[in-house]
């Protein structure tokens, strides 16, 4: 756990500093550096190394602190001046409401029209709700967020942020979300669980609830840092 908090710790930049102390620089190598040494301490303690556990703990860090990591670091992408502002939490307030519009549109459109199972992993998914949730997240989303782009001040950005952005942004998260949610199922399936956890009973655990944004973040990052930053 503390090696998973050290490597969201390498992602925070100065909107995450309080009076000029940044935490980056001050939190995220001595709590990477004490989650080394007692993940090697647990391995050294037990008189045969399970290589298969150990592969499972490392995919947890990607699957899950990475992917958190991703998200603060898009926080600083508007606006990296230090204290919070509307501007760093644009980015990742879209993705989760991508999500949520994602979800809930596909859900409806299931409802009323879905006849075609999308997949064995996950039967209550159609076709015809995965694809109209997708296009009516892209059109909703799209339109709300697109009003932002003239707003944003900061230099340079004007460009970069323009309408189709954000039309790109929740078509990227809707999909990635939506094989999140599978690649989930999948696990719990191949791990022969119900649930994820029992810390939230009828919702299929807590992870259930992050799923979608697990696979979502990571896609949009690269998106926004590779094509945005870029051009």
């Amino acid at each position: 756990m503390l090696l998973g908090f050290g490597i969201m710790l390498w992602f925070c930049g100065q909107v995450y500093e309080i009076s000029d102390y940044g935490i980056k620089q001050n939190f995220s190598f001595p709590v990477s550096v004490a989650g080394f040494i007692l993940l090697g301490v647990g391995i050294f303690q037990t008189k045969r190394i399970n290589l298969k556990a150990f592969g499972v703990s490392a995919l947890g860090l990607l699957y899950i602190s990475l992917s958190w990591g991703f998200m603060i670091d898009l926080g600083n992408f508007i606006d990296n001046t230090p204290g919070f502002s509307f501007y760093s939490v644009i980015i990742p307030c879209a993705i989760v409401f991508s999500i949520w519009t994602n979800d809930t549109m596909a859900y409806i459109v299931g409802s009323l029209i879905g006849r075609t199972p999308l997949s064995k992993i996950s039967p209550k998914k159609t076709w015809e709700g995965t694809i109209g949730g997708i296009l009516l997240c892209i059109i909703v989303i799209g339109t709300i967020f697109s009003n932002f782009s003239t707003d944003i001040g900061t230099p340079g950005y004007h460009s970069k942020f323009s309408n189709q952005f954000w039309f790109i942004l929740a078509a990227i998260a809707s999909v990635s979300g939506t094989i999140g949610d599978l690649l989930e199922s999948w696990l719990k399936r191949m791990a022969k669980v119900k649930d994820s956890g029992s810390f939230m009973p009828g919702h299929g655990g807590f992870l259930d609830r992050f799923d979608s944004m697990l696979l979502a973040i990571p896609a949009v990052w690269i998106y926004v840092k590779f094509f945005i930053s870029n051009s």
